[in-house]
């Protein structure tokens, strides 16, 4: 897109409710609008859309963040921007030519009158009515009512028009007609115009783009759906446009999925009863609460075990169980038979527990944050060394007719690990599922397998990858920044209905961990990070020197290629996004593991909760944080919009005709209360 006409920068907007409380209404909005679009604003009651509209015509201000047009600040109402409302708020008394005037008079007041007459004039031919110019608004229609007030808001030559359902009370031959007056009136004004309307076929008809908002309360925009209709637009050519029923079903769609989640909620709010007491800043006085929390050994595990020693969760009165397991498989069987509260997965892992893809019945898993990002490398077998294999390029000529797949080791099939190395792979033009023979593996078990000579690489963690390397049996030939540099890599997971009953509890341990990564994102806390991790109750007293050297302290030196360390709180780090749910589902999709789900919105929604993050945020000290709206950049050079998925999916190496379907969504259900376990 050029440079924005108009920008939404981070808006939120929060009213104060009678006896106290706030009502959030709409939260973290960024938008650009380029000049002369025509932008719809669509959702359910409630969602904000009016609320936006009042923000963009400066009739109120923002709570926080700000509105530019042409880079100034919208601070208060002005003549660049006109509103038509759907009440036409015509003066009773005046006729339409006076109506007219009054605006044209007000703002063009160094103009000759000879200018503003035709300037009247002009509006009121441009509507059709010079027929009724002299006529009083009781002595018209509903539909020239509504015409006098878009020449009114035209005649100013407003640089941005705004419109507020302006034909929602109008009979549909009526609307109709203007509907296809409004379009060509803007087309040839260039205005740039804002509408909010409920009407999906006016939003198609009428738009370039359409805004899709999320239910309130802090609703946010959900979707952005590119109307690429070719202009001018005729109501019939353009039902018969073979794009249109596909974009008619996106917008409704979305729709019909916000009604659902707004009745998940709803439910699991009933089927979770009373909420807890919320968390105090001070230390809880009563009984700690337990938690038990699974995990696999690594560098990932580093919050948790900061957080711990530092007794951030004894701070927020918790106590924490930690609970180690050598197998992915055995800690998400844990985690669905309820004897895990929390766990330390995979990115994959809520969604495709959610989707049943792990060999049991579906499972409504949800992740209030992320726990790390980067972190991983593919290496090699020393012997490719002698093969010239130094990267995807030489991997991808060495591989060219030959007649065995090269043998590489996942410690879970469909984790984050598995879809970067299948991404990168593909990206070279390498088959994973015709030259790759995955074997998988405990991380703890891939050295081993590498010695005896029954795999030819693994992807792993940092901390996996480079013992192999200081023990001279690897070398690295990729990391995660030559996939996707900020990809997630393990986040929170734990049940929907567990997470309703026991949200504060929830709340303090997302905010402890928080604080955990914090300081092991803090280069100065590296040694007492180094002398904690090789403790044995986490990985273990041979580990200190390998650590040493990951985390660059003391004279070693790592002996291999500089890999990425995870990321723990900075970058945005701890976002539950959203975005990049959509990606994986992509990749579940692409490599035949599910269909993509046409309501993936209302998944995303409920699997990932941003709210529950801000919230942990917030109670931990630090700034909220949006998830990002522009495409994820990736390594290949085929960045990913979350706004159009199924382009991306389509467009993807070795990915097949993708199958499109509705995903059935587990039933909600709250688990027991913690006493009572």
């Amino acid at each position: 897109m050029a440079t924005a006409f108009l920008t939404v920068d981070d808006v939120s907007q929060v009213f104060p409710l009678d006896g106290g409380g706030q009502y959030v209404a709409l939260k973290d909005i960024d938008l650009e609008i380029a000049e002369g679009e025509f932008i719809s604003l669509i959702g359910h009651s409630g969602c904000g859309k009016s609320t936006l509209l009042n923000l963009l015509a400066g009739l109120s201000q923002a709570s926080s963040g700000g509105i530019l047009i042409n880079g100034r600040q919208v601070s208060e109402p002005g003549p660049d921007r006109m509103v038509v409302f759907q009440n036409y708020s015509l003066l009773p008394w005046q006729t339409v030519r006076q109506n007219i005037a009054l605006a044209v008079n007000t703002v063009m007041r160094d103009a000759s009158e000879a200018e503003r007459r035709e300037r009247v004039e002009r509006n009121i031919s441009r509507v059709g009515l010079a027929h009724a110019a002299d006529k009083l608004p009781a002595e018209l229609s509903g539909g020239m009512k509504q015409r006098v007030a878009i020449a009114r808001a035209l005649a100013i030559e407003p640089k941005l028009l705004l419109l507020d359902e302006p034909f929602g009370a109008l009979d549909a031959l009526t609307r109709g007609n203007l509907q296809q007056q409004l379009m060509q009136i803007c087309q040839e004004a260039g205005v740039t115009t804002v509408m909010v309307t409920h009407d999906v076929d006016e939003a198609l008809l009428l738009s370039d783009r359409v805004i899709c908002l999320t239910n309130g309360p802090a609703a946010g925009i959900g979707q952005i759906l590119k109307v690429n209709l070719p202009r001018p637009r005729q109501r019939l050519e353009v039902m018969e446009h073979p794009d249109y029923y596909r974009l008619r079903s996106e917008l409704i769609g979305f729709l019909q999925q916000q009604r659902r989640l707004k009745q998940r909620q709803q439910a699991i709010s009933v089927a979770a009863g009373p909420a807890e007491p919320e968390a105090e800043a001070s230390p809880v006085a009563t009984a700690p609460q337990k938690l038990r929390i699974g995990y696999l050994p690594g560098l990932d595990i580093a919050p948790l075990a900061m957080a711990l020693e530092r007794g951030f969760f004894a701070d927020a009165g918790l106590t924490v169980l930690p609970m180690s397991f050598n197998r992915w498989q055995q800690l998400e069987e844990k985690l669905q038979l309820g004897e895990l509260d929390l766990a330390i997965t995979s990115a994959t892992t809520p969604l495709a527990l959610t989707l049943g893809l792990r060999g049991q019945p579906a499972w409504p898993a949800i992740t209030p944050m992320t726990v790390t990002r980067n972190g991983n490398a593919l290496c090699l077998a020393r012997r490719f060394i002698d093969l010239d294999v130094r990267d995807l390029r030489s991997l991808a000529a060495r591989l060219n007719g030959r007649e065995w797949p090269v043998r590489l080791a996942i410690a879970q099939k469909g984790s984050m690990q598995e879809l970067l190395l299948r991404h990168w792979l593909a990206s070279g033009g390498i088959n994973p599922e015709r030259d790759i023979e995955f074997h998988t593996l405990s991380p703890m078990a891939m050295q081993a397998a590498l010695l005896a000579g029954e795999i030819d690489g693994f992807i792993a963690g940092r901390y996996r990858v480079a013992k192999a390397v200081e023990a001279e049996l690897a070398y690295v030939v990729a990391t995660d920044h030559d996939i996707w540099r900020g990809h997630p890599e393990k986040v929170l997971t734990c049940n929907e209905g567990w997470a309703a009953t026991h949200d504060q509890a929830l709340l303090r341990f997302c905010a402890a961990l928080m604080r955990g990564g914090q300081l092991c994102d803090d280069g100065g806390q590296h040694d007492g990070l180094v002398d904690l991790l090789s403790r044995p109750q986490w990985l273990g007293n041979d580990a200190a020197a390998a650590l040493q050297r990951q985390f660059d302290l003391g004279s070693g030196q790592p002996s291999g290629q500089r890999l990425p360390l995870p990321c723990y709180h900075s970058d945005r780090a701890h976002v539950a996004n959203g975005a990049e749910g959509a990606w994986i589902l992509t990749q579940f999709s692409r490599w035949g593991w599910s269909s993509f789900p046409s309501n993936r919105l209302e998944l995303l929604s409920q699997v990932y909760r941003n709210d529950l993050c801000d919230q942990a945020l917030e109670l931990a000290g630090f700034a909220a944080l949006r998830p990002e709206r522009q495409p994820i950049a990736m390594a290949d050079g085929r960045p990913f919009d979350q706004d159009d998925p199924l382009t991306y999916l389509r467009g993807q190496p070795f990915s097949g005709a993708a199958a499109v379907d509705t995903v059935t969504l587990p039933p909600a259900a709250a688990s027991r209360p913690l006493a009572a376990r």
